[in-house]
């Protein structure tokens, strides 16, 4: 395996590449990562069973539409492939640590820049991709209540359903979701799609984030997410709100959009997600008539 991970390698760097060192790296629930090295340079790389590789096509299809912005700092894909047994991508390699508040107030002013960048008049992407494991769809909507009740409270209340999970009628929760919405149409913005703690990192050329999500859709998701697990300071959010403040109902919404989230972990962990599923969906009143 690794010595065809050399040669396609050294195929993409138009250089040769052979492995010399290998060091494993913590890298989640999902994949293995390794920092590979030819003694001189050296490359961040997830491995995973051959079906994951549209997994790491996604990924690399949202790095590279974020690293167009030039609105924030993401890894480079140098390479992805397949050996006779695994899926594979390379990125460049980023020694990170924990952001300090300077670096979180301008990762904030960052995003900030992220979610004015471009024009889109519809909400989705041009690829379904994924959201850790678990499918994500992007087909275009021109309206947002109906793209996130159908494509992201709907859709994962199905999965959940498929696996014997009932968390209330789906026709009426998914009602319910876009009624909320229906007043809502905010300015579609390009979205990381995943942002919690454990994707941000200070780099020696200042804050990155990394395994992304992405889609056109309400910045206010990206910015509910930070707030799900935690682990923002406060400097992060004055960061953003000094760039492109929130509208003042911010908070009305952020629960519905946290249930998401809620949702997918519970398809993928269950447990104590389940519980705060339940919760979430009782406490916004959305499965009921």
């Amino acid at each position: 395996m690794w010595q065809a991970i050399s040669d396609q390698l050294s195929d993409a760097l138009g250089q040769p590449f052979n492995i010399q060192e290998r060091d494993s790296l913590p890298g989640g629930d999902v994949n293995d990562c390794y920092c590979i090295s030819d003694g001189d340079q050296r490359y961040f790389i997830k491995l995973n069973e051959k079906e994951y590789l549209g997994v790491f096509e996604a990924e690399a299809e949202s790095l590279r539409v974020l690293g167009e912005t030039e609105t924030v700092t993401v890894p480079k894909t140098l390479h992805m492939g397949i050996s006779r047994d695994k899926a594979f991508l390379v990125l460049d390699f980023l020694p990170m640590k924990a952001m300090d508040t300077e670096a979180a107030h301008t990762l904030g002013q960052q995003l900030a820049h992220l979610h004015q960048w471009g024009e889109q008049p519809e909400y989705g992407f041009d690829m379904d991709n994924f959201i850790g494991l678990t499918p994500q769809p992007n087909q275009w909507r021109r309206k947002w209540c109906r793209f996130f009740a159908e494509q992201r409270i709907a859709w994962q209340l199905q999965l959940c359903e498929e696996k014997g999970i009932d968390l209330g009628n789906i026709d009426v929760i998914t009602g319910n979701v876009i009624d909320i919405l229906s007043a809502h149409q905010p300015k579609p913005s390009l979205l990381h799609g995943d942002l919690w703690h454990g994707n941000t990192a200070l780099s020696v050329d200042g804050p990155v984030i990394f395994d992304p999500a992405c889609y056109w859709g309400d910045r206010e998701c990206d910015i509910a997410m930070t707030e799900l697990f935690g682990g923002f300071p406060d400097s992060f959010y004055n960061g953003y709100q000094s760039v492109f403040p929130l509208d003042e109902h911010y908070h009305q919404r952020r629960d519905l959009y946290n249930l998401y989230h809620l949702l997918n972990h519970c398809n993928l962990f269950g447990g104590e997600y389940l519980d705060q599923a339940e919760h979430c969906i009782r406490k916004l009143n959305l499965d009921h008539r």
